[in-house]
């Protein structure tokens, strides 16, 4: 089971169980302030697990208003509302895997809520198995006001209201996989004036990441509709594009929204460590301000609060975020903002970006710590010979190796796994595939 503050995720039956979300629910439940909105993706294990987040959280007195299938952007908007949140999901990973992500306030929890929230429970703290199959089948019947309720959103009216409407009703293609996107992403897009086709609208038609799958579907679809594609996984907070008839990297569908927010006028940036250059360089270019964050969502949403910066994102989940509206990843949003960018001129605007960010490569890898190998002493190994090799080191997540204007390379331990994360870009091909091979060399001792 993994636990961080991105969400408790595991694979159900074997890593996570019901006894599990009741006990980490019911500890949320003291953090919530006695309201919480829930949702959840698709996933077959989704509507078991859903039934036990509101049993840990009934069992806590709180008053818990269910969305159903909702997307993590909906919800984490609903929860400024309500006050707190609980999705029921595990993104992108395998439809085996499932979890939960907690919401205060409309934003994702911090490292010192999640050891509250993740606590085992002595035997005369509740959560007994026998009191949480009751829980479980009382949370399943109950349909009292006060207790129970469902709850609807006003996302998409909200979402338009800040992209605005958009003109000459340009052809989006959008492939929802199957997951809790499948209504919310088409709706938006028709409202501020697309003209949208939608594929795998049924669960379980399509892998769950959208960053891994080929996107053979929408890539076909996008040239014959001669539109531009968005892909989703299963919760909707991840969002890839398809254009010319090419399925385009993460950091593009950040680079994207990010010069639909400098077109409606946002100067202060954050970006995560392993963002693109070219987004830099997008950002520099309009006059724009930006400094850097550790990698992950909530670092990123932590050091916007911070800086106070209109929008920003991650760069290797295509997680565009706009604190005024959302402080989290949101695909769907995203791709409303990168629309505005096709209403005029045939899409020169949304070409041009492309263009710019298309001048850089980018590899992200990883290495596994092998027997005998300490991550933190793979990471000193790259950190020496990064000293000998490039003209600056940066040690704000993990080491980063500033090689020239264009190239850098960043090594970081991994918080999910025995392995250290590898991350370089250069505009020249070669050379970005050199470095990532020297610095696996110097890691493994070589």
């Amino acid at each position: 089971m993994k636990k961080t503050i991105s969400g408790i995720r595991g694979i159900v039956g074997d890593d996570i169980g019901i006894r599990d979300v009741i006990t980490f629910c019911g500890n949320f439940a003291g953090l919530s302030g006695g309201r919480c909105v829930t949702g959840r993706d698709t996933r077959p294990s989704g509507p078991m697990m859903e039934r036990a987040a509101h049993a840990g959280l009934m069992e806590g007195g709180v008053d818990v208003y269910d969305m159903g299938v909702a997307p993590t952007p909906v919800v984490f908007r609903e929860a400024r509302r309500i006050g707190a949140g609980v999705v029921v999901t595990s993104s992108h990973n395998p439809l085996e895997w499932n979890g939960l992500k907690f919401v205060i306030g409309g934003r994702g929890i911090n490292e010192s809520e999640l050891p509250l929230i993740t606590r085992t429970r002595s035997s005369g703290d509740g959560a007994q198995e026998g009191a949480g199959r009751d829980a479980v089948a009382a949370a399943a019947a109950t349909t009292e006001p006060g207790v129970r309720r469902s709850h609807a959103s006003s996302y998409v009216e909200e979402a338009a209201g800040v992209i605005g409407e958009i003109g000459g009703s340009p052809r989006i293609a959008v492939d929802v996989g199957g997951g809790a996107a499948a209504h919310v992403a088409p709706s938006l897009y028709e409202k501020i004036g697309c003209s949208v086709s939608v594929i795998n609208s049924e669960p379980r038609s399509r892998g769950p990441d959208p960053t891994t799958d080929g996107l053979d579907g929408l890539v076909s679809l996008s040239r014959t509709k001669g539109s531009i594609g968005f892909a989703f996984d299963l919760d909707g907070d991840r969002l890839v594009i398809v254009a010319d008839g090419a399925k385009q990297t993460p950091d593009a569908t950040l680079g994207l929204g990010i010069a639909g927010a400098l077109d409606m006028g946002y100067e202060r940036f954050v970006l995560s460590a392993d963002t693109s250059r070219g987004v830099e360089r997008l950002i520099e270019s309009h006059g724009g301000a930006h400094t850097r964050a550790k990698v992950g969502e909530a670092n990123v949403v932590e050091e916007m609060a911070k800086v106070g910066a209109q929008a920003g994102g991650e760069g290797s989940s295509g997680g565009f975020i706009l604190p005024e509206f959302n402080h989290c990843r949101d695909g769907i949003l995203a791709g409303g903002v990168i629309a505005r960018m096709l209403q005029e001129d045939g899409g020169a605007r949304f070409r041009e970006v492309l263009g710019m960010l298309g001048r850089y490569h980018i590899i992200r890898t990883k290495m596994p710590a092998g027997a005998g190998m300490r991550q933190r002493d793979m990471v000193e190994r790259a950190l020496k010979w990064l000293e000998s090799e490039c003209s600056e080191v940066q040690r704000l997540d993990g080491v980063r190796g500033v090689i020239d204007d264009d190239s850098w390379v960043l090594v970081r331990e991994s918080n999910t796994e025995n392995a250290v994360r590898l991350s370089a870009e250069s505009d020249d091909v070669a050379r970005c595939e050199a470095v990532i091979g020297d610095v696996r060399r110097v890691m493994a001792g070589g």
